[in-house]
């Protein structure tokens, strides 16, 4: 029988190291059985191999309670071996937390500097404290949605969590094209929409009074910011980042083709997101109105109105502050007491009053910079009443015409 010394690395908490004597399987030579430190006997195995460049390796793997089990695995990796797959080899001990500082580390000079930012919290913060500690390899559908994506939603709104998981994703998909896995098992996973927009949005006569109210109580330089993202649905970005090479006076037309907050100008969200839109006669008679304005109070300083000069600008021809939205917004509901509402929340104002017209979604998604796809995640309860009333609508329209017919 043939004996062997090798190192193992216990999986325990304390993660003692072990050394221990093996003994050869009768069945098969790359296939060990040994007793641990609480006489149980247990079986591994230690395979050798080439990899890709022909350099000699060895995996090796033991905890196992059969020889049977052990063998499996042993022929798994033979398989996985000869199909060519070596990397599924070599790291399938790599855990999540180590493949996504591999990512990070490989993709981040690719990457603006905000995205760097938000994916490092995303890793540091969320992943890993999270999942960090799983087998890439082995981290299966079930246990990712339970003890990632479950947790996540009792903590953060639905667009966080989509984020989150899409970063995670995107991490998996380049491991699938290095050959690291064979597939991307969480592509089709599917997240609850945790976010109830209907809180943060107004019905058209609740609309109607924040416009009336803001636009007697405020100065037009400010109503203009609250009019604008009622009528047009522009994130709260997209508003500040207008210009007035923007602003078609002649079509009553508006052209996103940047986004700007307190950290810089940067294109657009999305490829969806450059976009121009018609927007109602009623703001451009008040923006003719604050062009004026805006000439005026930048010629108290010395300058002059161009193309380039953002639109919405303070007293004193600054650009407004990325608060600044939300400054009115909180200053007009809180005075009057009107229902509590976000920038963001005028664009669910704005999306979901044309969806209870009947305006198709792909038209909403356009003129939103969105996919009909986010629009069905984000507005499906407006959606669904939808599907009700056009049921209840059809029915009650042949009740009327049976009735109408009933008569003659």
């Amino acid at each position: 029988m043939h004996h062997g010394k090798i190192s193992l690395a216990s999986t325990r908490v304390k993660k003692e190291v072990i050394t221990m004597k093996l003994n050869k399987s009768k069945k098969e030579n790359e296939l060990y059985w040994y007793v641990n430190k609480k006489s149980e006997k247990l079986w591994m195995y230690r395979h050798k191999y080439y990899d890709a460049l022909g350099k000699r390796k060895e995996k090796k793997k033991s905890g196992f309670k059969t020889e049977k089990a052990a063998l499996k695995s042993l022929l798994e990796v033979k398989s996985t071996l000869l199909n060519d797959q070596v990397k599924l080899v070599e790291y399938d001990n790599i855990t999540v937390a180590q493949w996504m500082d591999i990512w990070y580390n490989s993709n981040k000079d690719n990457w603006k500097i905000t995205t760097q930012t938000n994916v490092e919290v995303q890793i540091r913060l969320h992943i890993k404290p999270l999942i960090g500690q799983y087998k890439l390899s082995k981290l299966d559908k079930s246990t990712y949605k339970i003890k990632f994506i479950n947790v996540l939603i009792k903590k953060f709104r639905y667009k966080s969590v989509l984020t989150f998981h899409t970063t995670f994703k995107t991490a998996i998909n380049d491991a699938v094209d290095n050959e690291i896995l064979p597939r991307n098992r969480f592509n089709k996973l599917s997240i609850p929409n945790s976010d109830v927009v209907k809180e943060n949005y107004l019905s058209p006569a609740e609309l109607n009074k924040l416009l009336t109210i803001s636009e007697n109580q405020l100065k037009l330089n400010d109503y203009i910011i609250i009019l604008t993202l009622a009528y047009t649905g522009f994130r709260k970005g997209e508003l500040l980042g207008l210009q007035w090479k923007n602003i078609n006076f002649d079509d009553n037309t508006m052209t996103v083709d940047c986004t700007r907050d307190n950290k810089g100008v940067r294109p657009p969200k999305t490829q969806n997101s450059y976009r121009t839109i018609d927007v109602d006669a009623v703001v451009f008679s008040k923006l003719k109105i604050y062009k004026s304005w805006c000439k005026q109070t930048l010629l108290k300083f010395g300058k002059h109105l161009k193309p380039d000069d953002y639109v919405f600008i303070s007293k004193v021809g600054n650009p407004i502050d990325h608060s600044t939205p939300n400054y009115w917004l909180n200053t007009i509901n809180q005075k009057y007491n009107l229902k509590e509402i976000t920038p963001h929340g005028l664009r669910h104002t704005h999306a979901t009053i044309l969806l209870n017209e009947g305006i198709p979604v792909k038209v909403i998604a356009d003129r939103l910079g969105n996919t009909p796809e986010m629009i069905n995640n984000i507005y499906g309860h407006v959606l669904k009443k939808m599907k009700d009333k056009t049921v209840q609508v059809f029915g009650n329209s042949l009740i009327e015409a049976g009735a109408k017919s009933g008569a003659k």
